[in-house]
């Protein structure tokens, strides 16, 4: 039997072209982002002590969402830079910033773990929503945030808990899964529940050299007016899913759709849809 091994350069590849791909839906559906991840992305902030005047980096900043809610808090005296490996996705962040009147924040394309590529005065903050789980080499990721960090600089990133508490998203993932006859992540393996464990993601962060980690559980629950609007969020939306689709012919993954509405439609409750969902608030610091 062949081993199966994880490929980083592949999946990179094939993350930036998802993104590409869904980054006008992506940003379309901003509002709901900022309804259902606004309280946790505000605590993120709080946690890493974003405040007026602060300079901040926000690594996989997509179409800058949260760039957007940073860039408040700092006001005209602070910075924020927004980077992502898709410059397709970073445009609409340029583009939203511009709309908004906002003068003090920059975009760069980079990969997440290549933040050396970026030269820059250090950042009081660096940012990562539902970003870091992503990234093949999370240390690598995590080392180049806190190398752009001043001494006691705060990082502050967003996870999702265990895959068990988020089941508006873990269905859909079990059903491609079991469909697509894909095995179990492998080790090293990235993925949205790939930090869902405190303890997991507790030691990334001490791993990379971060002292000081807190890490806060936050109901998030996904609201939408149906199942068939959820679906249709993660079908334009979600690039995880559509990775694991691509060894699907057209008919199968039509199929694959069809029995995640089904586990979709469990989820409604008195005409309403109700996605559960927990994230992960992390910070720590730079001890310099």
């Amino acid at each position: 039997m062949t081993t199966q091994v994880f490929d980083p350069v592949k999946f990179k590849i094939t993350t930036r072209q998802q993104w590409d791909a869904t980054a006008e839906a992506w940003n379309r559906w901003s509002p709901l982002l900022s309804r259902w991840l606004g309280a946790a992305t505000e605590l993120m902030l709080d946690m890493a002590g974003v405040q007026k005047g602060s300079r901040v980096l926000d690594v996989a900043a997509g179409a800058g969402e949260q760039t957007m809610a940073a860039t408040r808090r700092v006001g005209s005296t602070g910075y924020v830079l927004a980077t992502d490996i898709s410059p397709c996705i970073l445009d609409y962040a340029a583009r939203n910033a511009e709309l908004l009147g906002f003068e003090h924040v920059g975009t760069a394309v980079v990969d997440g773990e290549m933040l050396g590529e970026i030269t820059a005065k250090p950042f009081d903050a660096v940012i990562s929503r539902v970003g870091l789980i992503y990234f093949p080499d999370q240390n690598a990721a995590l080392n180049g945030m806190r190398k752009h960090l001043r001494p006691g600089g705060r990082v502050g990133a967003i996870t999702y808990a265990a895959a068990d508490r988020n089941g508006f998203f873990s269905g859909p993932v079990g059903i491609i899964r079991r469909r697509a006859a894909l095995p179990a992540p492998l080790p090293g393996q990235p993925g949205p529940f790939s930090l869902g464990d405190p303890e997991v993601l507790a030691k990334r962060l001490k791993d990379a050299g971060f002292t000081e980690v807190e890490i806060k559980a936050v109901d998030a629950p996904l609201r939408l007016g149906s199942a068939d609007e959820c679906l249709q969020f993660e079908q334009e939306s979600f690039g995880a899913l559509h990775q694991m689709l691509g060894g699907l012919s057209a008919t199968e993954q039509d199929d694959a759709w069809d029995e995640i509405s089904e586990h979709l439609e469990t989820y409604e409750q008195n005409g309403r849809f109700i996605g559960p969902c927990q994230m992960l608030v992390v910070a720590a610091t730079n001890p310099g």
